[in-house]
């Protein structure tokens, strides 16, 4: 499997124009803490599955990027980092646009993808973001005129 790519880009009608690594993390953080509260509510270890990763994050990436680890059997990596690109609109006026980047590495599996998908969908519903899926897909979060 090679290195597959799914972009969150916060649009003008988005909730947030610009997003930082550390309010990302914090997202991810809440995702975990209302699935285990799910799990809590079912009488069942629901939180472990359905977040089956620890966060780390090296030196060079500092502020950029990070990656959630697994050691579980069916799951492997998923990086995340946030970025900014140059748009131009339909009236020729270009832009700065940020947008979240997951990138499954090539180690990752078919339970990582899943999982970044629910992330993904997670992120962009929250942010009201374009969600550009893996199978470049688009999904709309934001409201639309």
């Amino acid at each position: 499997m090679m290195a597959d790519n799914s972009f969150i880009k916060l649009v003008p009608s988005s909730a947030k124009q610009t997003v930082t690594i550390d309010e990302v993390k914090e997202l991810i953080h809440y995702y975990k803490n209302i699935t285990v509260k799910t799990g809590t509510q079912l009488n069942w270890q629901y939180g472990e599955n359905a977040f089956p990763y620890a966060m780390k994050e090296t030196e060079e990436g500092k502020g950029k990027w990070f990656y959630l680890q697994s050691n579980h059997e069916r799951y492997n990596t998923i990086l995340i980092g946030v970025d900014t690109e140059t748009v131009r609109s339909e009236d020729g006026v270009e832009s700065e646009q940020t947008y979240i980047q997951v990138t499954l590495p090539d180690q990752s599996t078919f339970g990582d993808k899943g999982k970044a998908n629910e992330f993904c969908k997670f992120l962009a519903k929250k942010l009201q973001g374009e969600l550009h899926l893996f199978n470049e897909r688009i999904m709309y979060y934001y409201p639309r005129k």
